[in-house]
């Protein structure tokens, strides 16, 4: 092979690896941009409210009873005494049934041109607690007495919008923050608490409760389903719902207007254990929810990083075509051109990471890639001597970021069209070349460039 050939050759392998340089530098940019957008959503939670999980409500009676008698010796004077110590307990008493239904209004903050969305959600929620005599421990347990305590779990108690008049039995009940740290053991994290008073141990109890809630949240809400029957209705403006966490929906419908969706769940499907510490700091129990997520329909910065991660098969594609180019029209291209044309492919991830900001995805995307392509198709015209063989390259650029804009809009099948992209690609070069003497090269191979 010639020596010219094959230094041709080093050269486009050389400045493919530096091009690697501002395609990685424009990834890193993004990344920041799209930390700059997470911070945003944390400054809004942080002055609104957070993420809300809800859990509960619950009934947490608090009971005393007498412990074994145990017999201590004094070692000094060898005296026997026995006493029998009273000790505190909590025991949670999911509901029966619990039924919440509300609907979810979403609107937009911004920090610059950041932006973050806050929920409004109106809930109503009612069920009943059965209580057994005795709280259903075996009657040899010393009970002396027992006190009921209403206890619901919230992420973040800043987004309760109102102070709700709470019905137990006919009776009017007002929430208040956590005072009582045993109740910890039956909700841990952030909770509202309504004292009940006494409950007589030798009956059986029935609760019925209902109550409205206002809540608001940032991004996302989740629910921990508690009771033995759950039956829980949410619906909101927001056409771009995610249904996330251990349960799905049993019924859903998602439209332009908005989203409605139902689910049911029975205490055979959840872990009532995890469920109750789901508001926890510990987040291993968080899985035990059903969620929704007023997600961003279009993450501008989540589609702009998988489109730069397909930045060097552009420039390996387009440096093939310059090179196949060069061997079949036996025209010359200098290294600097390749390098200018790859610059070009380049700065089109970076604008429209920078257009994509201020306009939508689309727009921004076409703008920028009829720039790079209007930009390299002008330079090859003179670069080729002449338009014909600059328009053949201009629409193959256009037939390659038209395909890339297919995958950046369908996730799932992105290894399948990249995938034939390749196979394509792959086959007009061997079918360009496949009467080509490779080892006659040398015979053939084009002067220097003027």
């Amino acid at each position: 092979m010639d020596r010219k050939l094959l230094f041709k050759m080093l050269s486009v392998g050389l400045l493919t690896l530096l091009l690697m340089v501002p395609l990685a530098m424009i990834e890193g940019q993004i990344s920041d941009r799209s930390l700059r957008q997470a911070q945003v959503a944390d400054n809004v939670a942080s002055t609104a409210a957070g993420e809300q999980i809800l859990v509960g409500p619950v009934l947490a009676v608090r009971y005393r009873y007498q412990d074994t008698p145990k017999t201590v010796k004094d070692p000094t004077t060898g005296q026997i005494t026995t006493s029998q110590p009273v000790l505190e307990e909590v025991l949670p008493f999911p509901a029966s049934t619990l039924n919440i239904g509300g609907k979810a209004t979403v609107e937009s903050r911004s920090r610059g041109i950041y932006k973050a969305r806050l929920y409004h959600l109106d809930l109503d929620l009612s069920g009943q607690f059965n209580i057994p005599t005795h709280l259903g421990l075996p009657a040899s347990a010393k009970l002396l007495d027992a006190r009921a305590v209403l206890v619901m779990g919230v992420r973040d108690p800043r987004g309760v919008d109102n102070n709700p008049d709470i019905q137990i039995n006919g009776q009017r009940f007002r929430f208040q923050a956590a005072a009582n740290e045993i109740l910890e053991q039956a909700v841990p994290g952030k909770r509202l608490e309504v004292d009940l008073g006494p409950l007589a141990l030798d009956q059986p109890h029935r609760l019925d409760f209902s109550f409205p809630l206002k809540l608001t949240g940032t991004e996302q809400m989740s629910i921990a389903p508690t009771a033995e029957s759950n039956h829980i209705q949410l619906s909101s403006d927001w056409p771009h719902p995610s249904f996330q966490g251990r349960f799905l929906p049993r019924e859903r419908t998602v439209s332009e207007q908005g989203f409605d969706a139902r689910w049911e769940i029975s205490h055979l499907a959840r872990d009532l254990n995890a469920a109750l510490r789901a508001n926890a700091s510990n987040t291993h129990y968080r899985g035990e929810v059903l969620g929704v997520s007023f997600m961003d329909p279009v993450n501008v910065y989540l589609q702009s990083e998988r489109a730069v991660k397909y930045g060097s098969l552009f420039i390996v594609l387009t440096f093939a075509a310059f090179f196949l180019g060069e061997i079949l029209r036996r025209q010359p291209m200098h290294p600097m051109q390749y390098l200018l044309a790859g610059l070009a492919l380049s700065l089109f991830f970076l604008l429209l990471i920078a257009l994509s900001e201020h306009l939508p995805f689309l727009a921004a995307y076409l703008i920028s890639s009829t720039a790079c392509i209007g930009l390299i198709t002008a330079y090859l015209s003179g670069v080729l001597g002449g338009q014909r063989p600059a328009l053949a390259f201009g629409a193959g650029f256009t037939g390659l970021y038209g395909v890339l804009y297919g995958v950046l809009q369908s996730e799932d099948n992105s290894l399948l069209m990249g995938s034939l992209l390749l196979f394509l690609a792959l086959g007009a070069i061997m079918m360009s070349t496949r009467k080509l003497n490779w080892y006659r090269l040398n015979d053939n191979q084009p002067g220097e460039n003027q």
